[in-house]
């Protein structure tokens, strides 16, 4: 069997890991510090701060700002869970818009009709790891009769004087927009690690901080990390130090910090990414696109413009005019050939959780196009040449066999 998405771990992976568990320190320490560094070098954020999920940093960043209830975030209703549920937890109302036909991404004109005086942030996610169309939602925040429906209520929000910029950049690392990396395109912008994604260090994230210069980026580090460890002053490693044993609780934070052990991982992986793992990916995803090129049911995803280039994380392939149920077929399919593939994403008003709260599917019907359509391929550093021939034999297959009942 083909998996969809193993992590990449070998020889590297497992010296480094040692020599993390071996050196003493396994929690919060050096190997953190330096990952987040490198992080702020490699996507040119001005300070980064590493947690232990996507999750965790996005819902520090709208705690951070102040977000409670009665504040609106509008975000796409084509995304996985987290995406909202950091919203739920600090008590304000995820407001969903639809998407873009061509790059599944937040559709800026929805975004615009959903703002009100309510409004505290904008979340985009890059879906797929191609780049959200960020000049146009720094605009949009910018517009005078924007900016003056802003209600701020809190001194972070005061500062800021606008609609926050918080980009879900789970899938992104490495994406480029206008010759500028993920990471650094939003007012804050969160990566993932988990070990499905791109760059992996099991379970992780990291919160990249770009805000304007009122505020100081170090400050809001500070601040984050004290968010990160209950409200505590003080990390576990600074406290090791001769003579700075004492600390403070300063608020009733949470616990969401990245281990030494995560970051050793992560560290071997960030130092390959760029000129290898990256370059595999693009491969893959190009031998997707010659193959199935010339296939009149084929809708090639779009991974690279003029101005923007997908970290080519998910291979969103779309079947042309099929219902959902010969979607599954086509998948059940696949799977009978001893390939997994998977759907990304089912949208939030489609789960019963957010369906039970109102939402209607039949408000985001370009969402629901996508979604309906869509087959995600395997894309992963070890999937050998033989692997992509065998993916595109099963998808062909099985197309043609819901398609047009030909036995290939």
């Amino acid at each position: 069997m083909i998996p969809f998405s193993p992590p990449r771990v070998d020889d590297k992976t497992v010296e480094e890991v040692s020599k993390a568990l071996l050196s003493g320190w396994i929690t919060t320490g050096p190997r953190t510090r330096e990952f987040e560094q490198r992080i702020a070098s490699y996507c040119g954020a001005e300070k980064v701060l590493c947690v232990n999920s996507a999750s965790a940093g996005l819902e520090l960043a709208l705690r951070w700002f102040g977000v409670q209830a009665g504040d609106e975030v509008i975000l796409p209703a084509y995304t996985y869970a987290a995406t909202a549920n950091v919203v739920i937890h600090c008590g304000a109302t995820p407001v969903m818009v639809d998407s873009n036909n061509d790059d599944f991404n937040i559709n800026i004109e929805a975004v615009k009709r959903a703002i009100t005086p309510k409004t505290k942030v904008i979340m985009p996610v890059d879906i797929g790891g191609m780049p959200c169309d960020y000049r146009a939602l720094h605009l949009l925040v910018n517009d005078p009769a924007v900016k003056q429906m802003f209600i701020p209520h809190t001194d972070n929000q005061r500062t800021l004087s606008r609609i926050m910029i918080l980009s879900d950049s789970a899938h992104s690392i490495g994406g480029v927009y206008h010759e500028k990396k993920t990471g650094s395109l939003a007012d804050i912008s969160v990566f993932s690690f988990h070990a499905v994604k791109n760059l992996t260090t099991a379970e992780g994230g990291a919160v990249c901080l770009n805000l304007p210069n009122v505020f100081s980026s170090e400050e809001i580090y500070k601040q984050l990390n004290i968010k990160s460890l209950h409200g505590q002053t003080k990390d576990a490693f600074s406290k090791m130090q001769i003579g700075n044993w004492e600390y403070d609780i300063v608020e009733a934070g949470q616990k969401c910090n990245m281990t030494d052990i995560a970051a050793a991982i992560g560290l071997v992986e960030l130092a390959r990414y760029e000129n290898d793992m990256l370059v595999k990916r693009k491969a893959i995803f190009d031998a997707y696109s010659a193959a199935f090129a010339q296939e009149p049911w084929a809708e090639i995803p779009l991974y690279s413009t003029s101005d923007r280039t997908s970290s080519y994380h998910l291979y969103l392939l779309r079947i042309k005019n099929i219902s959902i149920a010969q979607r599954n077929d086509i998948i059940n399919k696949i799977f009978q050939q001893d390939v997994a593939v998977n759907v990304h994403y089912k949208p939030l008003p489609l789960m019963t959780y957010y369906k039970n709260l109102g939402y209607n599917m039949n408000h985001y019907p370009v969402a629901y196009d996508n979604y309906s359509r869509e087959i995600s391929l395997p894309v992963y550093y070890n999937l050998s040449n033989k692997d992509i021939n065998m993916v595109i034999k099963a998808v062909k297959t099985a197309v043609n066999q819901v398609l047009y009942n030909i036995d290939a």
